[in-house]
């Protein structure tokens, strides 16, 4: 069953409304909560006035900085805002919750809550304090350099100095942030959204101050997170505290508005790029320096270099990272973090170079293919930087592209083609699962159980396959638990570690279960049984086994990565500066593909938030009072049906052991890295306008 396009096992549950999400389950005695923020974006809480609000219908418990419990700010909740002092550090902070009988109740109360505050001066414009940024304190975020970059540069005939603009973009999970929090004693189930199951056990069991086996997370069914559910945030920890407030269970949810100051973001990056090559081509200079914020109580900086570090073989390189701490929320892991806003500056340089050099943009990449990893001297396990971009280019018609811009125009359009690739690291890491098997005369079925997750990108089915393949039994005898805490530990799904993670542990839990009956059974076989068929000729009822999978000893020695290209045509109105995505095709190098048909749709799903990133998405700050002014999909804009032309995907073939034993090494990330270079490059192709500052509005073209 694995490499089969199977349909999700899944998805009747989904498209009958019968999957369960986090605030789906019928708790008895739920009560409701709702947050309420804070209004400016420095200073302290000098009065905050609850008694209308203690007082209106319904009302159970209002909790703020003077009632709430202490709790542990250092137990790894991301963003701080856990109602422990006055302090304000960014506008849309948490500063308290309402708990009543119904949500509407709870949420006419908050807006009856009177605060008075006293400001400070906030750091909330970007382009002001600039100029302020200073190293990071994080070891990975050192200077990295390679060569002499200075004096390769003032010696190129060719080169391109130029600054990459991204903005700030927001998650939008179709399933906003949201917890059920039941207390039975001490101990204390949450019902909620999270990428890294084990990870808000832990963070959860440490900030309120509990054991961890005292903590429960039950989320089987995710609807989208894109890393804002990667770290856990203060709505997971409040519901907690409110739930023990009034004694009994507490449901409380997001709002899409609260969304955008409540959970993290990705943060503006200003990206100053330098290439330099030789005129037949060769690149003898890179450096990559970015500068971004981060929040005033702590520091993520998103890696925007990593790609420029393994993509392309030159001398001499620098990577550098510069951050300013602002009065605005903790930036966070967002989809391709680095990868996807790095490789917007770095392959829109080099279609500028190519552009310079009078050189296909494609065969500018080929010859400058490294043979090693240029960062660490590391073998390749493999890349496929070369098949996508020769298999992508045929496939996509790449032939047809005219060197100068402006050449294809067809009426009112100009019609322009680009290409740019990407890559994001492969990695396995520590996983644990049961495989318990039951026989009922000769019908075997079995049950797979880790605490993975299913963020809707087809974990359950994926496991499926691999398990149904492994033990001998067809997929509808394979049944599988993920989502619990109460599970065998297991790896996150980020930063594509969870396919290859929970397949490689449900593979070899099988391989483990096969061999035990093998042992249990006395016998030697000249032809290796399946689990199903020992369970039968040994007349065993039940048999379960446990695995505890880790990497192959030998993986750290090599560079292993995902690697793509991506081709986009664009149509242009001349008169308007409307840009439209016609068609966009990505060639991907993933490894062992495990079900081609939600691979598909997770390349897909990359390549459309690559559009919106590169056309629409973009999350305005009012520079006087640090809110935001897009607050709904009204004002930011993500791409719908309409706003997407044809979209396909091509995977290359890829036998890569090195990583791990399935060969698998994961697509969620890659998908949308490149995308938004590629379409930049395409509006140059077709425009003969160069845009460095994402998204491409018709505003910039005109």
């Amino acid at each position: 069953m694995v490499g089969e396009a199977v349909s999700r096992i899944d998805g009747l549950l989904k498209v009958t409304g019968t999957a369960a999400y986090a605030t789906d389950y019928a708790i008895k005695n739920t009560a409701h909560a709702v947050i309420f923020k804070s209004a400016i974006a420095a200073g302290k809480i000098l009065d905050i006035d609850t008694g209308a609000a203690e007082k209106a219908a319904g009302v159970l418990a209002v909790i703020t900085h003077k009632n709430a419990p202490k709790l542990n700010e250092k137990g790894g909740i991301r963003g701080g805002a856990l109602l422990q002092s006055p302090n304000i550090e960014f506008h849309g902070q948490h500063i308290g919750v309402v708990v009543a009988e119904t949500f509407e109740q709870a949420r006419y109360a908050a807006r009856l809550v009177k605060v008075n505050y006293q400001k400070t001066d906030a750091k909330v414009d970007f382009e002001k304090h600039e100029k302020e940024a200073v190293m990071s304190k994080e070891k990975d975020k050192a200077d990295a350099v390679r060569g002499d970059v200075e004096a390769a540069f003032q010696n190129a005939e060719f080169k391109v100095d130029e600054i990459y603009d991204t903005p700030i973009e927001h998650h939008q999970p179709m399933e906003p942030h949201a917890t059920i929090a039941v207390w039975e004693g001490e101990k204390l189930t949450l019902y909620n959204g999270s990428q890294i199951v084990n990870g808000a056990q832990t963070a959860a069991a440490a900030t309120l101050n509990l054991k961890p086996e005292n903590v429960r997370i039950i989320t089987p069914h995710i609807g989208g997170g894109f890393g804002s559910k990667g770290g856990q945030w203060a709505n997971l920890i409040l519901t907690a505290v409110a739930a023990k407030a009034v004694n009994r269970p507490v449901k409380l949810a997001l709002t899409r508005q609260q969304m955008f100051n409540s959970v993290g973001l990705r943060q503006r990056n200003r990206q100053h790029l330098r290439l330099a090559a030789t005129k037949d081509g060769k690149l003898t200079a890179l450096a990559h320096e970015t500068t971004t914020h981060t929040a005033t109580t702590g520091e993520y900086i998103e890696p925007c270099g990593d790609c420029s570090k393994v993509m392309y073989d030159v001398p001499n390189s620098l990577i550098s990272y510069r951050v300013v701490p602002m009065n605005i929320i903790l930036p966070t892991y967002t989809r391709g973090p680095g990868k996807s806003t790095g490789s917007f500056a770095l392959e829109s340089a080099m279609d500028e170079l190519a552009y310079q050099l009078k050189i296909d943009p494609i065969e500018f990449r080929l010859k400058n293919e490294p043979a090693k990893d240029p960062s660490s001297g590391k073998p390749w396990s493999s890349r496929k930087t070369v098949e996508c971009l020769k298999e992508g280019a045929k496939a996509f018609g790449w032939e047809k592209r005219k060197l100068e811009p402006r050449s294809n125009r067809q009426g009112n359009y100009l019609i322009g083609y680009g290409v740019a690739c990407g890559t994001y690291p492969a990695r396995q890491r520590n996983t644990s699962a049961i495989v318990k098997l039951t026989r009922n005369g000769s019908d075997i079925n079995a049950s797979i159980e880790l605490a993975a997750s299913d963020l809707g990108t087809g974990t359950h089915t994926i496991l499926a396959q691999t398990a149904a393949d492994a033990l001998g039994l067809p997929m509808n005898k394979i049944g599988v638990k993920i989502g619990d805490s109460a599970l065998p530990p297991a790896a996150g799904s980020v930063g594509s570690v969870g396919a290859a993670s929970f397949a490689n542990a449900v593979n070899d839990a099988c391989e483990k279960i096969t061999d035990e009956l093998i042992a249990k059974s006395g016998k030697q076989f000249f032809v290796r049984p399946t689990a199903a068929q020992l369970m039968i000729s040994e007349n065993t009822s039940e048999f379960q086994t446990r695995v505890d999978a880790k990497p192959p000893t030998d993986a750290d020695k090599f560079s292993a990565h995902s690697f793509n290209a991506n081709f986009a045509e664009v149509r242009v109105n001349d008169a308007t500066g409307m840009v439209r995505v016609n068609r966009f095709l990505a060639a991907t190098g993933a490894g062992k593909i495990l079900n081609p048909k939600t691979a598909h749709s997770q390349i897909i799903g990359g390549g459309i938030w690559g559009i919106g990133m590169a056309l629409t998405e973009e999350s305005t700050l009012d520079p006087r009072r640090g809110n935001f002014v897009t607050r709904s999909f009204a004002d930011y804009h993500v791409p719908s049906n309409l706003d997407i032309g044809a979209m396909e995907t091509i995977f290359i073939n890829e036998d890569d052991k090195i990583p791990n034993k399935l060969g698998v090494k994961g697509i969620g990330e890659v998908g949308i890295v490149g995308v938004a270079a590629a379409i930049a490059n395409a509006v140059f192709n077709a425009t003969g306008k160069r845009i460095r500052e994402l998204p491409i509005t018709p505003d910039k073209l005109l």
